[in-house]
């Protein structure tokens, strides 16, 4: 099979770019080495305030016990790695549960968490068409959890990858604190082709096909974004993607690392 010259070009960038990203994985070493619970509280720092309505719904306790059923998550590549795509999956997090505005006090970056249920949602996100995920009569997919998994064909997935009916009771997702954020971990580490996943974005195991590369789909935290909520790229300075942007900025100081580059999705077209 022949390829293209911007595509050989790329895949040897990318060969070389990953090759001391892919490392070892830190086996043996828990996320709470990495991120303590006064580090989580530090960067939700208003996340039980009253104006929340996911007040004390989002715990410290229950993202650990997520991310072991995620042992790649956090632990792959080296320690700036493992750190920054740590920081990445709270900053989208934070935007997608966000109570922040620009005059909030501590800044409009504090308040990631402050929601457990889409707000007023527009429908009930079924995909009829969708036979291998049906809806059930009366259910709604609304934006649920960290991540606001969202249609029945994430929730259907979802629910059989963790041991719950996504389908039958979504509602679950804003009720269990743990399995709220074993769904957004799933949503993270799960390709869902042809988008890669977020997981190997982050810690440079991306590899672009010559389609990614033609929509000029280039690795960082702006294709994650582009992976989540592809709606918002291809638009000039899109304060929804700032928002993620500006959680992810104080995160990645809070973690001592750089945000890596291309953090918006500005130029790129989504799936």
């Amino acid at each position: 099979m022949a390829f293209s010259a911007s595509y050989s070009l790329a895949l040897l960038s990318f060969i070389l770019f990953s090759f001391t990203s892919w490392g070892t994985e830190a086996r043996g070493f828990p996320i709470s080495s990495l991120i303590s619970k006064e580090l989580f509280d530090t960067i939700f720092l208003h996340k039980d305030n009253n104006a929340c309505p996911a007040k004390n719904f989002y715990t410290y306790d229950s993202f650990i016990k997520a991310s072991r059923c995620f042992p790649r998550f956090g632990s792959t590549g080296s320690l700036t790695t493992r750190k920054r795509e740590i920081a990445a999956f709270l900053g989208q997090i934070s935007h997608e549960t966000t109570g922040g505005w620009p005059t909030a006090p501590d800044g409009p970056y504090a308040w990631g968490l402050c929601f457990k249920e889409e707000v007023n949602p527009q429908s009930v996100y079924c995909d009829s068409s969708n036979t291998e995920w049906p809806c059930y009569p009366g259910k709604s997919y609304n934006g649920r959890g960290p991540i606001q998994l969202s249609w029945n064909f994430n929730y259907g997935p979802a629910g059989k990858a963790l041991g719950f009916d996504g389908l039958k009771n979504p509602e679950i997702v804003s009720n269990n604190s743990l399995i709220a954020f074993k769904t957004a971990l799933w949503f993270w580490m799960t390709e869902q082709n042809p988008k890669p996943s977020c997981h190997n974005v982050m810690v440079g195991r991306y590899v672009p096909t010559e389609a990614d590369i033609a929509a000029n789909r280039t690795a960082g935290y702006g294709l994650v974004t582009n992976i989540i909520n592809g709606l918002e790229c291809g638009k000039p300075n899109d304060g929804r993607v700032n928002d993620r942007i500006g959680y992810f900025q104080r995160y990645a100081k809070l973690f001592n690392v750089d945000t890596g580059p291309n953090l918006d999705c500005e130029n790129q077209k989504s799936y």
